[in-house]
C-alpha cells in the first residue's frame, strides 16, 4: 500500500478528479494550499494576496490511498490529466503506508480502497 501525494495546478484538479475518479478510484483527499518554488503563471492564474512576501501559487494537494498494483496507473493519470506543459505543473511523491486503521470500525490493516 502506497500514499500518493500530488501538488497539482488549481485549475487542473477537476479534469484530474474526474480521471481517477472514471478509472475507479473514487476516494481521495483534495486540500486547497499555496506554494512556491520554479513557477512561472503564463496566465495569471492567481498571485498571493496572503503571502505577498513570496511568489505563492495556489495550488491542490491530492493525497490517495492505493494498492501498489495501482501506484503507477494512478500516477499516469495524474500526469496526463494534471499536465499543462508549463513550469509549475507540479509535483508527485509516493510513500509507503505500513498500517491503515478505519477510525469508525477499529479495523487495522491493509484494507480495500
Amino acid at each position: 500500500m502506497r500514499l500518493i501525494k500530488a501538488y497539482i495546478r488549481y485549475r487542473m484538479v477537476e479534469d484530474v478528479y474526474k480521471a481517477l475518479n472514471q478509472a475507479g478510484y473514487c476516494c481521495m483527499t483534495l486540500v486547497e494550499c499555496e506554494g512556491t518554488g520554479q513557477y512561472s503563471d503564463h496566465e495569471k492564474e492567481h498571485i498571493s494576496a496572503k503571502y505577498p512576501f513570496a511568489d505563492a501559487y495556489r495550488v491542490i494537494k491530492l493525497e490517495i490511498l492505493a494498492a501498489d498494483e495501482h501506484v503507477h496507473p494512478v500516477i499516469d493519470l495524474i500526469r496526463k490529466n494534471g499536465r499543462t506543459g508549463y513550469r509549475g505543473d507540479g509535483m508527485i511523491m509516493v510513500s509507503p503506508v505500513e498500517e491503515v486503521y478505519k477510525v469508525r470500525t477499529d479495523e487495522k490493516g491493509i484494507l480495500s480502497v
